[in-house]
């Protein structure tokens, strides 16, 4: 550990122990980080869940909104005045205007404050009146948060591990053939090097809208003003014994700044000061694309808890070691695609695939869970005959304006006929294919007094909110 590593820890702690102490004696704040790989829908989610915490009506499972505990809930500047704030009006009114679509997906970090005004239950809660609790929502790209693994790698290390899985993919050839080109002792040269790192971002962009999930570094994918850096100009490669001045030095260098000036200054602004989060997770998606996709999901959520500092937020624990993550919520998206019949079993799917990462996070003192919602409901339920037997399907608005019955299939009643395939890396699935449908979302009545129209979000607030609002 170098120095400046020593330094920075250290000023993180004494930050940390600031804001402990301070939070003791002002409105609680609850800070949860939303963040989701890619389709997962962490916009809606978000504008769902501040619009439903808005108007409560449709939000039975959250005690506190149940019981009528909530007062009133209000948005307010959020406390961080170098952070956007989270566009919330401008995606609610795109999700449920007149000309219903789906929001902008998520791009950068941006924050957003709801307050709530809550009365406790109990003779002590009444004697003592309402309390406002702060719930402070940071929204932020899930690329980003599979960075965070790499501040435990060095340069050779990520790039045996890359390469490797590049080999596998055939759509990788491209880029494996111009890395063939240069060895550890290829003399720098710029134009060389911008070309590596291009064809590389080809690559994992590729990789993505192929539904795999490992696709750091994640700033190649969502550059923002740092595109063209060099920071961002560079790729895997072998630099077993670079001397000075080649490309396999320099590409080493700037690995080596892209943790320094890009993941560490995330990790100690935003990531490090959680205390909730949810990981939103296209399962479906992944599934319709095959097993392999399903391994490398897999394995991902593993490495994405490994970002995590879980584990239990005691007064001396937060005084010692700084905050940490005490509940995780893993959540399978678009639970509106199946008939509610599939529900359980794509929980059960999620459940499955989380189980390495829950058990480390529960092993350090957190809780977590798996569930399976929808943020917007898009469908009703509907049954089609199909060869002389009915069958559970949904049925939904299509983009291009025409309302249609969609079956997605039959998930497996056992989560291993899923674990298993994935594991043995075979080709196709044992039980069939699971379609996807994409669904736009529908222009709805909403009452007064109600949030848009959702599955089990209510449930999702209550463990990740719900002990903090009695």
């Amino acid at each position: 550990m170098i120095i400046s590593d020593i330094a920075e820890g250290v000023t993180r702690s004494v930050s940390g122990v600031t804001d402990t102490v301070a939070g003791f004696f002002v409105d609680p704040v609850i800070r949860l980080g939303v963040t989701g790989l890619s389709r997962a829908g962490k916009t809606v989610f978000i504008t769902s869940l501040v619009a439903n915490l808005l108007d409560r009506g449709r939000m039975p499972q959250l005690v506190a909104a149940a019981n009528g505990s909530i007062q009133t809930a209000y948005l307010q500047p959020q406390p961080d005045d170098t952070v956007p704030r989270f566009e919330f009006e401008d995606h609610l009114m795109a999700m449920t205007g007149t000309s219903p679509r789906w929001p902008d997906s998520t791009r950068a970090v941006s924050e957003l404050r709801l307050s709530l005004k809550v009365q406790p239950q109990g003779l002590f809660g009444a004697l003592g009146g309402p309390k406002t609790v702060h719930l402070d929502i940071i929204d932020y790209p899930g690329e980003w948060l599979l960075d965070l693994s790499l501040l435990d790698k060095d340069f050779r290390t990520w790039s045996r591990e890359t390469l490797a899985r590049m080999e596998k993919r055939d759509f990788a050839a491209e880029y494996l053939a111009a890395v063939a080109k240069v060895s550890a002792k290829t003399s720098y040269a710029e134009p060389q090097v911008q070309d590596l790192a291009r064809t590389f971002t080809t690559y994992l962009k590729d990789a993505r809208s192929r539904g795999f999930s490992d696709c750091t570094p994640g700033r190649f994918l969502l550059p923002g003003d740092l595109e063209g850096s060099p920071v961002l100009t560079f790729a895997p490669m072998d630099a077993s014994g670079a001397a000075r001045r080649t490309i396999a030095r320099e590409m080493e260098r700037r690995f080596e700044a892209y943790k320094a000036k890009v993941v560490r200054p995330f990790f100690r602004d935003h990531f490090a000061r959680l205390d909730r989060q949810v990981v939103l997770v296209d399962v479906l998606g992944a599934i319709h694309d095959g097993p392999r996709a399903v391994e490398d999901l897999r394995q991902t959520m593993a490495d994405i808890l490994g970002a995590f500092r879980p584990g239990r937020n005691a007064f001396l624990s937060q005084l010692l070691l700084g905050k940490r993550v005490d509940r995780i919520l893993f959540a399978a998206t678009k639970a509106d695609h199946l008939h509610h019949e599939q529900h359980g079993r794509l929980t059960a799917i999620m459940d499955a695939l989380t189980r390495e990462a829950r058990d480390r996070a529960q092993f350090a003192g957190a809780e977590t869970q798996a569930v399976s919602l929808a943020a917007l409901r898009t469908t009703t339920e509907d049954r089609l005959d199909h060869g002389g037997r009915q069958i559970a399907a949904v049925t939904g608005m299509l983009a291009s304006g025409k309302r249609a019955a969609f079956y997605p299939g039959e998930l497996p009643t056992d989560a291993s006929r899923i674990l298993a395939p994935a594991r043995e890396g075979a080709e196709d699935w044992p039980f069939g294919d699971v379609q996807v449908q994409s669904f736009v979302p529908p222009v709805q009545d909403i009452a007064p007094g109600d949030g848009p129209p959702h599955i089990r979000l209510d449930k999702a607030a209550e463990f990740l909110i719900g002990d903090r609002l009695r």
